[in-house]
Order: C-alpha cells, then sequence, then structure tokens
C-alpha cells in the first residue's frame, strides 16, 4: 500500500541564523542594525487601539503603500508589501516564475533562492561568480525563465554597478528580473535599480525594513515595480493569504517610512564604523570584497574559518560560518556598534 509520505512535498528548508536568549552575546551574525528603529514607530505602536485588533487589517496596506510611494515618487499602484521581503519574493516566485525555463541566479547568493525554486518546482541554474564574488553580466544574457539576484549581493557584500543591471535588463524583455536590495542603502547613492522602472515593465525591485531601518522584527518588505508586475503580485496574494501585514507593522511602518532623517543618520553611522572595520580587520590580516553592505565577508591568510567561527563562539562573540562550497574559509561579519567592533577587534588582536 501506498504511505501518505509519498505525497509529502519535500525540500531542504532555509537554514536562518543563530538566534541566542543570552543577551550579552555580541551577536554579528544575522545582519541585523544595532541602532534602534525611528522613535516615531513606538509611538506608533503605542497608538494601535483595541479596536484595531478586533478586526482584519486592511487587505490593501492602503496606509503604507501610500506613504512607500510618496517616499519613492512613484504611484501607489506600484507598490506591493509584505511580511518581511521573504514574503514579496516568495510571492514574486509563484506569481512569476511558471514558463518552465529555468531561472537563473548566482551560486553563491541568497540562500532562500534555492529553497522556494525547489518548493515552487521551478527548475533553475546557478551561475558561478568570478574569482573576485562578482556577478557575471553575461551569464544572464541566455534564454531563462526570470532572473534574480541580490544587489549588493548577500553574503558576498559586492555591489554590481547600475549599467551592468540595465544591460541585463535590456537582453531580458521577455523575463521578469528581480533585484533584490535587501542592503541597498548601505551602498553609494544612486546605486539603487528603481531608477531603471520608467525603462523596464519587466522590472521588480524588493528591499526591506529589516536592514537599514532597523525593524527585522516587525517583518516588513516591499516591492516596487510597474503597475502591470504589481496587479499580478496582488491577485496571487489575495489568492494565498488577503491578510498579510497586521495593524501593528502597517502603522509602524508608516511611521518608518515617514522618518527618512532617522534611518539615513543610521546608515551614516554603520556605513562609518564598516569603514573603520575595513581597516582594523585588513591590519589583522583578513582579505574581504569592498563591501557596500551592513557586513563583511573575510578571510584570515592563515586561520581557518571554521576554527575562528567555533573560538569567538566560546567567547561569546557570534558570527556567520557557511559550510559552502568556494566559501567555506569565510566569515560573514555583521557590522555592530563601535563597542561591539571593539570587542571583536580585542578577541582576535589576542588570539590570531
Amino acid at each position: 500500500m501506498a504511505s501518505w509520505e509519498d505525497g509529502v512535498r519535500r525540500v531542504v528548508p532555509y537554514t536562518p541564523g543563530e538566534q541566542p536568549k543570552d543577551l550579552h552575546i555580541v551577536k554579528l551574525n544575522t545582519n541585523e542594525n544595532p541602532y534602534p528603529p525611528s522613535p516615531g514607530v513606538l509611538a506608533a505602536l503605542s497608538g494601535v487601539t483595541e479596536d484595531s485588533l478586533r478586526r482584519y487589517p486592511d487587505p490593501a496596506a492602503a496606509v503604507l503603500t501610500k506613504t512607500l510611494a510618496d517616499a519613492y515618487h512613484v504611484s501607489p499602484d506600484q507598490v506591493f508589501v509584505g511580511v518581511g521581503s521573504d514574503d514579496v519574493l516568495a510571492m514574486s516566485f509563484l506569481t512569476f516564475f511558471n514558463s518552465g525555463k529555468p531561472i537563473l541566479f548566482p551560486d553563491i547568493t541568497y540562500s532562500f533562492y534555492e529553497v522556494w525554486a525547489d518548493l515552487f518546482r521551478i527548475p533553475y541554474q546557478k551561475q558561478k561568480l568570478n574569482a573576485d564574488f562578482e556577478i557575471v553580466r553575461n551569464d544572464y544574457l541566455k534564454e531563462n525563465g526570470g532572473i534574480i539576484f541580490p544587489n549588493p549581493n548577500a553574503p558576498t557584500g559586492v555591489l554590481m554597478e547600475k549599467g551592468a543591471v540595465r544591460d541585463i535588463l535590456r537582453a531580458n524583455p521577455g523575463s521578469v528580473v528581480i533585484v533584490d536590495e535587501a542592503y541597498i542603502d548601505f551602498a553609494p547613492e544612486g546605486s539603487s535599480a528603481l531608477s531603471l522602472l520608467p525603462e523596464f515593465e519587466n522590472l521588480l525591485v524588493v528591499q526591506t525594513f529589516s536592514k537599514s531601518r532597523s525593524m527585522a522584527g516587525m517583518r516588513i518588505g516591499f516591492a516596487i515595480g510597474s503597475e502591470k508586475l504589481i496587479h499580478y503580485l496582488n491577485d496571487c496574494k489575495y489568492s494565498f493569504n488577503s491578510y498579510t501585514m497586521n495593524q501593528a507593522a502597517l502603522a509602524a511602518g508608516k511611521a518608518a517610512a515617514e522618518d527618512s532623517g532617522w534611518y539615513r543618520e543610521t546608515v551614516r553611522k554603520v556605513i562609518a564604523t564598516r569603514e573603520r572595520s575595513k581597516k582594523e580587520l585588513s591590519a589583522l590580516g583578513f582579505s574581504f570584497a569592498n563591501s557596500q553592505t551592513n557586513f563583511l565577508f573575510v578571510r584570515h591568510e592563515k586561520a581557518k574559518a571554521r576554527d575562528l567561527f567555533q573560538a569567538l563562539r566560546r567567547a561569546g562573540i557570534i558570527v556567520r560560518y557557511f559550510d559552502s562550497p568556494r566559501i567555506d574559509d569565510y566569515l560573514r561579519i555583521t557590522i555592530g556598534t563601535d563597542e561591539q567592533m571593539d570587542i571583536l577587534f580585542d578577541f582576535l588582536k589576542s588570539n590570531l
């Protein structure tokens, strides 16, 4: 007899970063922002009423999509929001990658892409980064069922120039191209693909409140694209889960999006610490690509990454180690406060 397990959809799940309960841990492993969100966020949460909690939230999330549309100078019909950018990206895979042709993404990248492709039975081909961990533009100038890549890439931190992004879009008018910009606010001004939207109806740009806006715990992500793309996304969303954003998230997201000065100052502090960290780690014998994110992807000339990861963990400092081909001798280090980074540097100076 057949077993009920024969009909189970089996995938290898994504492995999230460790979330320790010990508050004394120096946590540099999941690319969270070390600074608090805008004060307006907590004020907005305190204004959430009993009445609003007992009612379903607005399925269109209009209060947030309107605020984001104003902030990014687009129509509200060009904005889609979800429960973190993971929710937005998963819905995008489900909506747009259905041609039967393989989608393309880098071999070293956000590992959730492969999980979603397996989950939704989407064929895919991983394109190899070059020796400098750069996305090779020409690898994406071939027949495909869709394209997705982070820019800057993760976990490498490398930024692709906007001209190369434009070349990929020009070569793929028949495919949806998703640019995952989770870390774009830490890159030089003008790096975002958002400015390419008027040229390309098939471009979807995905961003998040988890990094630059210090709201990883609230789970807010969004996409901006042509009205046609967003219409298709909403059709899929309303067929799957109409009420994705809760009342508290909508209120907090609106407040955060309105306070651009706060998040820009937070980004400035993270970038300053990142540039200082590059100098400190280079002096300690580490090499790394020129990260344009809120983390560094580093390799030491003598110390093995696995051994260093374990030694740091015993000292109460958590970084991220990926036991994967080509990157198993690298550590990803989130940029924390200056005080947190000093604890890391002091340990390394004493133990390398």
